[in-house]
């Protein structure tokens, strides 16, 4: 049911986040990143506080109340938006409420599978997660131009209305099997937010698990969407060429993930995180190297292994060692990690592409990815590290 849910509000924000941003871009590059800029700083700057909320008060009702909001928040801009069309204040206002739900909301979310399965289970039931949202995201942007064409950013929002009505029913209905009672005695919501902070980084098996997480973030994740199209331009590749490349990663990433859903972990999981960083490291090597598309591809399916291998064994983890009074607060310094990398390395890789050329800025990518990886893979820690259900 849970699973059923989640992918029914991964579809709805698929079609949203399109809707939003095709509807800005008809305002011109200003106001489209200005749309977008105001969904992820408050994302950003409330994501600490959203996870010690969820942590003290439980993820469920925080969950069951951002839906409603939400749900309210899309039927009310759908109306306006039918009445009013998709001016720049309604977009960037809009944003904005995303924004802040998204701090509330991706916490407590993120860690309603250790509340709902035994830690042994965690690495079939993300990989499962996985899985459907790599279908989605396939799915989500068709489908997104379609009722965009169709009936603009009302009938996009009306359809994200429907999904989040649906997994209110669902969070009505199941109730966790591994709830955390609250804290009998609340502090401030800053202490507890820095609490989490402070757990995060000084937990021996976080500490490094977040590294690693940093930093396919910040060099890893931009290789597809910000590196691949520069590279291809210099290299002077065909866009659709250049698109077959992006599925050869998908296919790699998914045959990783069948693979663990099928069998469980791989080997311990922290040992299989550093070494998916280094295989990744390896392909994007590759593809930075590659003296044409047939190559590019066969790099990209190494880095979906590596991608793929990394994702299904880190996340799983992290969950499982999490105190179980922090879980939502480490799941915020997590999304927190991963949005500041991804939004200081996106500039920065793009600059210095504009520099030094975009093959070299793959390659510099690819031996930070291989270097940490290999450091990953000498932390005792994170070697002996388990979920319950390592393989033999």
């Amino acid at each position: 049911m849970w699973l059923s849910g989640i992918l029914a509000s991964l579809a709805g924000n698929a079609v949203f986040y399109f809707a939003l941003g095709w509807a800005a871009s008809a305002h011109g590059g200003a106001v489209a990143g200005l749309a977008l800029t105001a969904v992820t700083l408050p994302r950003v700057l409330l994501l600490l506080i959203g996870g010690a909320v969820s942590d003290r008060v439980s993820a469920r009702r925080v969950l069951i109340a951002g839906d409603a909001a939400m749900l309210v928040f899309s039927l009310i801009l759908a109306a306006v938006a039918y009445h009013m069309g998709a001016p720049p204040v309604l977009l960037i206002a809009a944003g904005v409420v995303v924004g802040i739900a998204d701090a509330f909301y991706l916490p407590a979310s993120g860690s309603m599978p250790r509340r709902l399965v035994p830690k042994e289970q965690l690495p079939r039931a993300l990989s499962l997660r996985q899985i459907g949202g790599q279908v989605i995201n396939m799915g989500g942007g068709p489908l997104g131009g379609v009722l965009v064409g169709l009936a603009g950013l009302a009938g996009a929002s009306l359809v994200n209305a429907v999904t989040f009505a649906l997994v209110l029913v669902v969070l009505v209905a199941i109730k966790p099997r591994h709830e955390v009672p609250p804290p009998a005695k609340a502090g401030s919501l800053l202490k507890d937010a820095a609490d989490g902070v402070r757990i995060g980084f000084s937990h021996p098996v976080l500490r490094p698990g977040l590294l690693l997480v940093g930093v396919a973030s910040g060099f890893l994740l931009p290789i597809l969407p910000l590196m691949l199209p520069l590279l291809a331009r210099e290299e002077h590749w065909g866009a659709g060429a250049t698109g077959l490349v992006v599925g050869a990663q998908g296919i790699g990433m998914v045959a990783i993930t069948l693979a663990v859903l099928r069998r469980g972990p791989l080997g311990s999981p922290g040992l299989m995180s550093a070494l998916g960083l280094v295989i990744a490291g390896l392909g994007v090597l590759g593809l930075g190297l590659a003296p044409g598309t047939l190559a590019a591809a066969a790099a990209a399916t190494v880095i979906g292994l590596g991608n793929g291998l990394f994702s299904a064994h880190i996340a799983p983890l992290v969950l499982a060692v999490t105190p179980e009074t922090h879980l939502s607060r480490i799941q915020a310094v997590l999304v927190l990690v991963q949005s500041v990398a991804l939004l200081l390395m996106n500039n920065v890789l793009g600059n210095l592409a504009g520099v030094g050329g975009a093959a070299i800025t793959v390659v510099v990518c690819a031996v930070v990815i291989i270097g940490i990886g290999l450091l990953g893979t000498v932390s005792k820690p994170l070697r002996k590290a388990s979920t319950g259900a390592d393989a033999a």
